[in-house]
């Protein structure tokens, strides 16, 4: 029923059917085009040509060689005015309200704008200009990487969001090794005085408890009989003792107790600078789902043949549900330290030369182009690009990339 929902809710985004159910515009993409857009004129400085009667700007945005930023050129009925004559302010009405305020100056032919022309290029643009005791404003939409989802449909689509935050992340390396006992796992019993065997109490494979009688041996020389009882909890891995015989000195019983168990990890040259001491480490038993949180509490001084050293780490097995020479993957931590800003690396994706997210406000959705800094398991630092507490898209941002690409929107200047 969810996949069916899911199917339905994507066709109905995707596909504008003139003979099908007919939706609301909010439900439709923004930068879907709704009708055939003019293709704005262009000046001699690859810049948008604005117009009104006889007089007539050039909006660039010029960023070779500097940061990109707005450059101005003016004409009167064709002739270029000198920069100084005119007094110009432009506003930049960002998703969400926020305003950039650029004022300008001469330089050379052309006024220059005092601040930088940050990314994403998607806003309104409002121009005020004075030339000759006379106002001049325009306006227009420049948008690229937005996107209008209704809230309804990006739930059936399962976008999920979340909020840019500081974190605490954790940098492991991936390590393989074996499941082994530790040194004092097993006992092997004997008889304490020589005698003849006359009863053996368990059988290979029973569970014993500590102090369980084991064997009943009679004396050689007092003919007297004696129980030998176990030293430990554990199952009985070997049994040569059988009624009737002599014990010779010889070990009656093997008991292994596989309460605890030794993940054996290797670790390669490359790897050892990495490793701290008493590292914390998450294992993952023959590629099971359920993970274990442990730590390394040992070094194995010499190397193996491959030049890989062994560390060691505990597993209570308790339940006996692991099995000696199982084997284990395992995530080792190597550092951890906290960063004011953190977004999930699920939500990360490339938008022309950039890594992105989709900031969300209200139902629309726009590309916030990231400086990344540190990766650690799910986590990505971020240095810059978006701000502490900017709610993005961590699931499913797919489905907004692929319908921005729908719409053809351009990185247009």
């Amino acid at each position: 029923m969810k996949s069916t929902l899911l199917n339905f809710a994507l066709s109905s985004f995707m596909v504008i059917s003139a003979s099908s159910l007919t939706f609301s515009s909010q439900v439709f993409a923004a930068s879907t085009p709704q009708a055939e857009e003019v293709e704005p004129e262009k000046g001699p400085h690859r810049g948008r040509m604005l117009r009104e009667d006889d007089f007539a700007i050039e909006l660039s945005i010029f960023e070779t060689g500097v940061p990109p930023e707005f450059r101005v050129w003016a004409t009167e009925k064709g002739q270029a005015i000198k920069p100084e004559q005119i007094e110009l302010n432009v506003k930049l009405i960002r998703l969400g309200n926020q305003v950039d305020d650029i004022n300008f100056y001469v330089q050379g032919d052309f006024l220059r704008g005092d601040m930088e022309i940050y990314e994403p290029h998607s806003f309104i643009v409002s121009i005020n200009a004075k030339y000759k005791g006379k106002q001049y404003k325009w306006q227009y939409g420049n948008f690229e990487g937005r996107t209008k989802i209704a809230d309804d449909i990006a739930n059936a689509m399962e976008i999920t969001t979340d909020t840019v935050r500081s974190a605490s992340l954790t940098q492991t390396m991936k390590v393989y090794g074996t499941l082994t006992l530790p040194n004092d796992a097993i006992r092997n019993i004997s008889a304490r005085f020589e005698g003849e065997i006359k009863a053996v109490h368990v059988s290979l494979g029973d569970t014993v408890k500590k102090g369980q009688k084991l064997l009943t041996i009679e004396n050689n020389e007092s003919l007297l009989s004696y129980d030998v009882k176990s030293p430990i909890k554990g199952i009985i891995t070997k049994r040569f003792a059988h009624s009737g015989e002599q014990t010779k000195g010889r070990d009656l019983l093997e008991i292994t107790n596989q309460e605890s168990l030794i993940a054996e990890l290797a670790i390669f040259p490359k790897q050892l600078d990495k490793l701290t001491d008493n590292a914390k480490v998450t294992l993952n038993i023959n590629e099971s789902k359920e993970q274990i949180q442990s730590q390394i509490y040992q070094m194995v001084p010499q190397v193996r043949q491959d030049q890989a050293k062994l560390v060691r780490a505990k597993i209570n097995n308790l339940d006996g549900k692991y099995n000696v020479g199982t084997f284990v993957s395992a995530e080792v931590e190597v550092a951890t330290f906290d960063v004011p800003m953190a977004v999930k690396r699920s939500g990360l994706q490339g938008f022309r030369d950039f890594t992105v997210v989709y900031a969300k406000i209200g139902d629309e959705y726009e590309v916030r182009m990231l400086e990344l800094g540190r990766i650690a398991g799910n986590w990505v630092e971020v240095l810059s690009g978006i701000s502490v507490g900017t709610e993005y898209v961590v699931e499913n941002s797919y489905i907004i990339k692929a319908d921005i690409e729908k719409s053809g929107a351009s990185h247009d200047h």
